[in-house]
């Protein structure tokens, strides 16, 4: 029997297609093909329906391809429908010997360790995630934007001789807002624009006039307008796609909750992680698998029965990210396993290690919640009954503002009445 699999090498502007025919007995042990055939296409709309075509007319049943970029999206969207297995390499694992290397070597050299099960292969999600992804990810892009906005902000008070963030917490909170736009507005006078401070300020007036004695010239005031304007943008874009994720994710509702009632974790990053893994997490076969593919299990770089390295693999940048963040949240939570396991491992690992351990645990303990549809249980040193009803109700509001119904119910725990 007769085994057929096409290698596609994808470039902004042209596709090089490898179609490779092999016998079952090859596949399983060298990994070469019995024959080529090779032919060259555009990636215009056009071109990539003859593609399909070509690939249908030749009895492909599996693709392979390998891209930068993005460049692979609108050839995967294609032949989404018409093939069942379809596999995006990662280019460092098909690299061609030095100076022999060309396109066509490159789409016969996929087939073949494809075939022969050599290829790092990425994670590419059905159609419906994709689109939580885009969803999620276009928000943490506009938070890095509103992040660098702030930035800009201050280096253009800083030219004006106004110290306001040395003197308040938060530059873009209620008070640096209401003092932001009234010197866009024209205000100089510090001691009107103290008097717009609120009262809790950990600043005195006094200090606060002191920050405030400046000189805005007109094109620092003109350039101070057109960032509020940007940020109020960026904040209401934020903001509709916070909505859009929930309502994305309101049929898995349960698989948020569960994520979200782990330590370190909420609302926005439980939707932020199912829409990178999948609402089962069902793509990874263990906890283990999963956290090797994020990036935060210890590597290995043997030689001469001698590890020498640990350092972690790159992994998923998103999820890393998200785990990284929500283990320096849990850490901090009174009382909780992972607080303890912080403590044990700092001073061996000090701070930066001892976070990766708590994330690597906090991964396998998000695939377990996810992949076995089970809740967390806290088994850290016991917390009082107030502190664990403020943290329900927190995430409960935090739900109910995106859209979710949510109704708090005690849960048992094992050993109680």
């Amino acid at each position: 029997m007769s085994y057929t699999v096409a290698g596609i090498d994808i470039h902004k502007k042209v596709l090089m297609v490898v179609v490779a025919i092999a016998g079952d007995e090859v596949r399983d042990t060298a990994g070469e093909a019995i024959e080529f055939e090779c032919r060259r296409f555009g990636t215009g709309a056009a071109e990539r329906s003859h593609l399909v075509s070509w690939l249908r007319e030749h009895g492909v049943t599996e693709v392979v391809m390998e891209s930068t970029a993005q460049y692979w999206k609108p050839v995967w969207l294609d032949l989404e429908p018409h093939f069942a297995k379809l596999h995006l390499a990662q280019a460092h694992s098909n690299r061609a010997p030095k100076g022999r290397k060309n396109d066509f070597r490159d789409g016969k050299r996929l087939t073949r360790r494809l075939l022969a099960d050599e290829l790092i292969l990425s994670f590419v999600p059905d159609a419906e995630q994709r689109g939580w992804r885009t969803v999620t990810r276009g928000k943490h892009q506009r938070i890095r934007d509103r992040v660098r906005l702030q930035n800009q902000l201050e280096a253009l008070l800083e030219e004006a001789r106004i110290k306001l963030s040395s003197v308040i917490s938060d530059l873009l909170g209620v008070s640096g807002r209401r003092i932001l736009q009234a010197l866009a507005d024209g205000e100089t006078d510090p001691e009107r624009l103290a008097e717009l401070g609120d009262e809790r300020l950990q600043c005195s007036k006094a200090e606060l006039m002191d920050a405030l004695t400046g000189s805005l010239e007109p094109i620092h005031r003109d350039l101070l307008k057109l960032h509020l304007e940007h940020l109020k943008l960026l904040d209401q874009q934020i903001a509709k796609l916070d909505q859009m994720a929930a309502t994305a994710l309101k049929r898995h509702q349960d698989a948020v909750v569960r994520v979200a009632e782990i330590p370190g974790f909420g609302a926005d990053s439980a939707q932020q992680l199912i829409a990178e893994i999948g609402v089962d997490a069902d793509a990874f076969k263990s906890a283990g698998n999963f956290t090797s593919w994020v990036g935060t299990c210890p590597g290995q770089d043997e030689s001469a029965e001698q590890n020498h390295s640990s350092r972690s693999p790159k992994g998923n940048r998103f999820v890393r990210r998200i785990l990284t963040q929500a283990a320096q949240a849990a850490v901090k939570k009174k009382g909780s396993y992972f607080q303890s396991l912080f403590r044990k491992f700092l001073p061996r690992l000090h701070y930066n290690g001892a976070i990766w351990v708590v994330a690597n645990r906090l991964g396998r303990l998000v695939w377990k919640i996810l992949h076995d549809g089970v809740r967390y249980i806290e088994q850290g040193q016991e917390t009082t009954p107030a502190a664990r009803k403020r943290r329900a109700q927190k995430m409960a509001q935090a739900l109910r503002k995106l859209g979710y119904a949510v109704t708090l119910t005690p849960i048992p725990e094992p050993g109680r009445g």
